[in-house]
């Protein structure tokens, strides 16, 4: 993609999309998908691409994602007229529209045609390869989609099944989709040396904090006991306790947020204490914590 007479912003997009696409797809098949975050059909595909280009990333399949509303330039560059529109880049260059192929087992066919007639490097994904993989599932995750987000952690567990921040992923995932026995099994099940990486210690705040989760007419009585008795704080903690244990986290910090207002002092503080366990349990540059730290300063400050 050709550089000259750009101004500066379009000359930034040139290169996120030569570090992203161009650059990658040297060696790789890259599919590059446009999207947006409106587009109904976007979102539908997405989970047929991301589970692909997992299977085939050890056949050197990369998947790379441009938002049109954010990067309108490169857009207009490949003629992007609707949405979702997906190529398939080698080389630098479109080699074949894969727009059509909304299926697994079409897309599939069209990639195992390219990887028959191109000299694309195979083997196992690389960790520059695995690093957009693992943001998109931290992306889907911060979504709130546990379930989409365990899927896409558990294809990187495949690919790369000694990558630490791959399986707290999955673990987090697990518990956000209300699976936390499997969760425990997972983290119980870890290589030693993968357990005890930094990156774990996430995952385990996450999962401390969803022991005992509660059946539903345990919930829907704790639900109850903090409804009939508001200024019950003790009532109140067990149900924003529950309500997270639960998989609901914005209905639990929506609780604990309330106490704070409340009574900030309670019990040494501990509703502020334990929104910032889950604040660190979900991750402190997740952009749900980053709006929820917001709500929390707003009612410690105003």
């Amino acid at each position: 993609m050709a550089s000259l007479g750009l101004n500066l912003e379009e000359q930034k997009a040139v290169d996120r999309f030569r570090k992203a696409v161009v650059e990658p797809s040297m060696t790789k098949l890259v599919i590059l998908d446009f999207w947006a975050e409106w587009c109904g059909p976007c979102k539908a595909l997405t989970p047929v691409l991301e589970k692909v280009a997992a299977e085939y990333a050890d056949k050197g399949v990369i998947l790379a994602k441009v938002n049109v509303d954010e990067e309108q330039f490169i857009a207009a560059q490949f003629q992007v007229r609707s949405i979702p529109t997906v190529y398939a880049m080698f080389q630098g260059q479109p080699v074949a529209d894969l727009t059509n192929a909304r299926g697994e087992s079409q897309l599939k066919q069209y990639l195992d045609q390219l990887l028959s007639q191109l000299p694309v490097q195979a083997g196992d994904a690389p960790a520059q390869d695995i690093a957009p993989l693992l943001a998109m599932g931290e992306e889907v995750l911060a979504e709130g989609d546990g379930e989409r987000a365990a899927g896409i952690f558990s294809q990187i567990v495949e690919i790369a099944p000694d990558n630490a921040p791959a399986h707290s992923g999955l673990i987090r995932a697990l518990i956000l989709a209300g699976h936390r026995e499997e969760a425990a099994e997972v983290l119980a099940a870890l290589d030693p040396k993968i357990a005890e990486d930094p990156a774990l210690a996430q995952a385990r705040s996450a999962l401390a904090l969803a022991e005992d989760a509660p059946e539903e007419s345990e919930l829907a009585t704790l639900r109850a006991a903090a409804a009939e008795r508001p200024a019950d704080m003790d009532a109140q903690l067990a149900f924003a306790n529950a309500l997270y244990a639960s998989g609901d986290r914005d209905a639990a910090a929506a609780k604990l947020l309330e106490m704070v207002a409340a009574d900030r002092a309670w019990n040494e503080g501990a509703a502020r204490t334990r929104l910032l366990q889950i604040f660190e349990a979900t991750g402190l540059e997740d952009p749900w914590v980053a709006a929820t730290r917001r709500k929390l300063s707003t009612v410690l400050f105003g």
